[in-house]
């Protein structure tokens, strides 16, 4: 299977967040190609992140869990069929199973036992309805939302037109008020990105993503101080935020906090390091 599903695709097919699957990928448990902005996942990437998706709901550390899909892509190359694997986790290995040879790579202790061909079928049953085009009342908004990622680089007044016809379509399409927020910043305009980036969170108040990008455009626009909070929240959110540990770091030593500055910055290299 081609590299070619979207982030709102693999969210629609393991009930995933889209804001979980950029911060596993942010984390390092799953590594798409990046086309601009967007995430595109292969198949092996699918299967990595529902692994990934079992292990920590049941509470198997992150760095064991990492150690564990290292050792498991590594048995998944880009170009190995995946039809008939079964995966399994029991007591503190990953079993990965194939007519009649298994391979355990190194995990914490869970139970786990899916089909891989389940997952197959899943994203055989998006890729139709994709060809098929529209039989989602959510596919109209998507089809805008990917044309104005492919027009951010070039036609950035374009890309936010498009943005805009997205939400007229879908006016719950998150990520779609969160890139308008970055252009507008990135044009010089932190009290426009702000506006939109509280839109975003009206619909999604615990993403850390946003909360983050929120802190960077308050920051700009009214002082350290007033960002502070926000870049708290994206932590209590996700404590593993390495880029808000840093930027949190750089805030506190501005207000002349100097040990929850050190506090940070041993958190962001703690992070960086593993």
């Amino acid at each position: 299977m081609s590299r070619n599903l979207s982030t709102a695709e693999v969210s629609r097919i393991l009930a995933m967040k889209e804001a979980r699957i950029r911060e596993l990928v942010r984390a390092g448990l799953c590594r798409p190609v990046r086309h601009g902005h967007r995430y595109l996942f292969s198949f092996q990437d699918l299967v990595v992140l529902r692994v990934a998706q079992s292990l920590l709901a049941r509470g198997v550390p992150g760095s064991r869990v990492r150690r564990a899909l290292a050792s498991l892509i590594e048995e998944l190359p880009a170009d190995r069929p995946l039809s008939g694997l079964r995966i399994y986790a029991d007591g503190r290995q990953v079993t990965v199973c194939e007519g009649g040879t298994s391979w355990q790579p190194e995990t914490g202790q869970t139970v786990l036992n899916f089909d891989v061909d389940e997952l197959a079928g899943m994203v055989e049953n998006i890729r139709e309805a994709r060809t098929r085009g529209g039989l989602d009342a959510g596919l109209p908004a998507r089809a805008e939302f990917e044309r104005a990622l492919d027009l951010e680089d070039h036609d950035p007044k374009e890309a936010c037109e498009a943005y805009g016809r997205a939400l007229e379509l879908d006016p719950e399409l998150v990520d779609a008020y969160v890139n308008l927020g970055r252009i507008a910043h990135e044009a010089g305009d932190p009290q426009r990105a702000m506006r939109l980036y509280r839109q975003a969170l009206e619909r999604t108040p615990d993403d850390p993503i946003v909360h983050f990008n929120l802190a960077l455009a308050t920051e700009d626009a009214r002082g350290a101080g007033a960002a502070l909070v926000h870049y708290q929240r994206a932590l209590a959110l996700d404590e593993n935020f390495a880029d808000a540990h840093f930027n949190l770091a750089g805030l506190y030593e501005k207000l002349g906090r100097g040990a929850d500055a050190l506090r940070h910055y041993h958190a962001c290299k703690k992070l960086s390091d593993s």
